[in-house]
């Protein structure tokens, strides 16, 4: 078995396979995929299981939940053991999780299961670290991209796909086929990734408390970690509420039509380019202002739905979601641009720190917009989602002042 080893060498690595870059970019997004699943069948699984909208609200609460659990507890030990032996357990758990999702008999065993899949999925997190340890060093930005777009596009496709499977074959079966497709992956990694070996030897303890550490000296990280968190809560009450909106009055629509919407964040593909471009030339702290701006401004032009027919609503949001995910995710390459020239030798823990603060404000807002939701309706939604962008642009203006 090869084992991949950090030097300081100047040897060269050779080039990677492009099955070995697909399988990484594949195994990437599938996982991450697996937080999404159940955004689009929320009204449809509810309704099966006879759970109240508050509860299964909660469905995406815990699976985000767990997922920031994951990213601070679970993330850091891709540097002190080997890394394809921590991803072959996380996807043998998750694959498991999934399953036993789609055999739930009732809510409170779903929302368990949600937990261990936000938890296990963040091998998404050492996928990436694990791409830029064997690609060649002028080939890394390339090599990383690549496995970034197949993670975005498993954000992208998941609601799309669940939101179809669903409504043809009901959301057990989707459930039931993203375990296989996690299960397939647990093959192909056990059968072409490498091995690692591990960085450092600090005990667990010692790698939790370096990342205390990390986050009490830097301004910096702390400033990203909230103003991405908030961004996240209102990300998250849209996409985790949008279903259960449109199941009801005036629109009555399906989860497919719900999952569809997720075609919308392409733009957010579209971002990460042009957000580091811009980022090279005129600084991140500037495309930090300018996502949370965009993203503001385009959950507020939702409020201007009720004044307009079903049919141009439903553009609207369309055209509101394109916005605010193209800011959010401009906003977030902006932040790692940030994180990552804050110290390179500690560059696994600052981005677990960052995607803590994120996925934090994940499991917020979907908490959060459920109750909005069912107190006030799309309305009280949208209020938070703007209000939580503005949030995020006030710590990027008064964190700049101070810089």
């Amino acid at each position: 078995m090869l084992v991949i080893q950090s030097t300081n060498t100047s040897i060269s690595k050779p080039a990677l396979p492009a099955s070995l870059i697909l399988l990484l970019a594949s195994a990437a997004g599938l996982s991450v995929a697996s937080l999404y699943y159940s955004q689009p069948m929320l009204a449809v699984l509810g309704a099966d299981i006879h759970a109240s909208d508050r509860m299964i609200g909660l469905v995406p609460t815990l699976t985000q939940l767990g997922y920031a659990l994951g990213i601070l507890l679970l993330a850091p030990l891709g540097d002190r053991y080997d890394r394809r032996t921590i991803i072959l357990v996380k996807a043998s758990l998750l694959a498991l999780a999934l399953l036993f999702s789609g055999l739930a008999p009732n809510v409170t065993w779903l929302l368990a299961t949600s937990l261990v899949i936000g938890l296990t999925a963040t091998m998404a997190q050492d996928i990436v670290p694990a791409a830029a340890t064997l690609a060649p060093d002028q080939h890394r930005g390339k090599i990383v991209g690549t496995v970034m777009t197949g993670l975005l596009l498993g954000i992208l496709l998941s609601r799309v796909i669940s939101g179809l499977g669903a409504e043809e074959f009901g959301w057990r079966a989707v459930y039931i086929a993203a375990a296989v497709s996690v299960a397939l992956v647990v093959v192909a990694i056990w059968r072409g990734l490498p091995r690692f070996q591990p960085t450092t030897q600090l005990a667990y303890g010692a790698l939790l408390g370096s990342m205390i550490d990390l986050w009490r000296r830097h301004g910096t990280l702390r400033q990203a970690a909230y103003a991405q968190g908030l961004l996240a809560v209102g990300f998250s009450a849209f996409w985790s509420t949008l279903a259960v909106m449109l199941h009801g009055a005036p629109f009555h629509l399906g989860s497919a039509a719900a999952g569809a919407f997720g075609l919308a964040g392409a733009a957010g593909a579209l971002a990460a380019p042009l957000a580091g471009r811009l980022a090279d030339k005129r600084g991140p702290e500037l495309v930090t202002r300018l996502g949370a701006g965009l993203a503001a401004i385009s959950f507020a032009a939702m409020w201007l739905a009720p004044l307009v027919p079903p049919h141009v609503q439903l553009a609207l949001i369309v055209v509101s979601a394109i916005g605010f995910d193209f800011g959010i995710q401009a906003t977030l390459v902006a932040h790692q641009t940030v994180v990552f020239g804050i110290d390179p030798g500690s560059r696994s823990r600052l981005n677990a720190l960052l995607f803590t603060g994120m996925f934090v404000g994940m499991a917020s807002g979907a908490a959060l917009g459920s109750l909005m939701l069912s107190q006030w309706g799309w309305a009280g939604v949208v209020t938070l989602a703007t209000a939580s962008s503005l949030g995020a642009l006030a710590v990027r203006m008064l964190g700049n002042r101070k810089h």
